[in-house]
């Protein structure tokens, strides 16, 4: 029960930092701000009240908003494992410290920019729900709007879900697609996806998921992509 509260209150801290990213950037006006949208379908998803999501927007336009900076940092994990780690800062300081931290008590080394990213992709992920869809119909009209892979997944309860993925730089596009076919997506998330997997056994796989456990829990980290298969 402790471990989901505290995902929960870690889920509501990180889209608290988008959505004031996003407001500062763009302005608190949704329908003006597609980045602002987005954080709003995410804090859905993850049942984020609406006062907190008011409060959030609020802060971010108060003069004594601290300034996030968004930070990727790569390294490897034991086992050879790359890892990214997204990090939303007003202190990059201390957040480069920590990580650095984290990576060597557990069995890994931070890397320089460039050292692990070159084995991810970044893409746009959108996740939706299947009812009431035509699939086969969906995927041609999204092709023109850079989607370029679609299929069948697996939600945090259990549901089934259908999860498309475009490139970074179509992620616009395709929340406008489904905007314009009144489609709302469960999430749209910007993820790194790895163009090849590590194979693990349970032990090795144990050792890396306890170092993306310690970084998950960072104030400081929005999100840990990894290449473990």
């Amino acid at each position: 029960m402790f471990a989901r509260w505290d995902r929960m209150a870690k889920q509501f801290t990180r889209i608290g930092k988008e959505i004031a990213i996003a407001v500062k950037a763009g302005g608190p006006d949704p329908s003006t701000n597609a980045a602002l949208r987005r954080c709003f379908q995410n804090a859905k998803s993850v049942n984020m009240p609406k006062d907190r999501v008011e409060a959030a927007i609020k802060r971010a336009m108060g003069k004594e908003m601290e300034n996030y900076d968004e930070i990727l940092y790569e390294g490897y994990g034991p086992h050879g494992v790359a890892i990214l780690v997204e990090t939303a800062t007003d202190n990059h300081v201390r957040t480069v410290a920590n990580v650095k931290s984290h990576f060597n008590k557990g069995g890994g080394t931070l890397g320089n920019s460039g050292s692990v990213s070159f084995q991810f992709k970044k893409m746009g992920v959108f996740k939706l729900k299947p009812e009431g869809l035509n699939i086969e119909n969906l995927e041609l009209e999204l092709i023109d709007n850079g989607l370029e892979e679609m299929g069948e997944g697996t939600g945090e309860n259990g549901e089934d879900i259908i999860v498309l993925r475009c490139g970074f730089t179509d992620f616009g596009n395709m929340q406008k697609a489904l905007e314009d076919k009144g489609l709302t997506p469960i999430s749209a998330e910007v993820e790194w996806i790895p163009s090849t997997t590590v194979p693990l056994t349970d032990a090795q796989a144990e050792d890396v998921s306890k170092l993306i456990e310690k970084l998950e829990q960072d104030d400081d980290v929005q999100k840990v992509f990894h290449n473990m298969g």
